[in-house]
């Protein structure tokens, strides 16, 4: 079991928040919660960017994480369900990109895509109570303080 977790302290923490414009009305959802997480956990500087879409977020994400700019890098998106095959290719796609951009990089690439069957599973992930966006950036934080401990230098 884990220990209890301590406060997330980012108060020397820089990060990089790419949100996809591809349901908007989603995403901002996601944004929101991000925005939440920053200032609760006092992270000390944060740049917004936007992409067309969840497809253009590892890409994105590469160029912030080469930057040296950020500590970590939260991506943030929205890919749901319709009647062909596009959802699975772009939420693969986007996971996939996301995380090799982390492991080749080693700055943490953090995955707030939603990948949802139906908008409304995708609301209720980017509303107030339970909000990809949010866990994202604490997830971002959590791990930057990880690594630290790990490799204090």
């Amino acid at each position: 079991m884990p220990p209890d977790e301590p406060t997330l302290d980012a108060s020397d923490i820089s990060l990089a928040i790419i949100v996809a414009r591809f349901n908007e009305h989603i995403t901002s959802g996601l944004l929101s919660g991000a925005q939440e997480a920053i200032e609760r956990h006092r992270v000390a500087s944060h740049d917004v960017f936007w992409v067309p879409g969840s497809f253009e977020l590892p890409v994105a994400a590469l160029h912030a994480a080469d930057s040296d700019n950020y500590d970590a890098v939260v991506c943030l998106g929205a890919v749901i369900r319709h009647e062909t095959d596009h959802y699975q290719h772009i939420s693969e796609q986007a996971a996939s990109g996301i995380q090799q951009v982390a492991l080749d990089t080693g700055i943490p690439c953090h995955f707030g895509v939603l990948t949802c069957d139906n908008e409304e599973q995708a609301v209720a992930r980017s509303g107030s109570d339970d909000n990809v966006g949010r866990e994202a950036v604490e997830s971002a934080v959590q791990t930057i303080l990880t690594l630290r401990s790990i490799n204090p230098d």
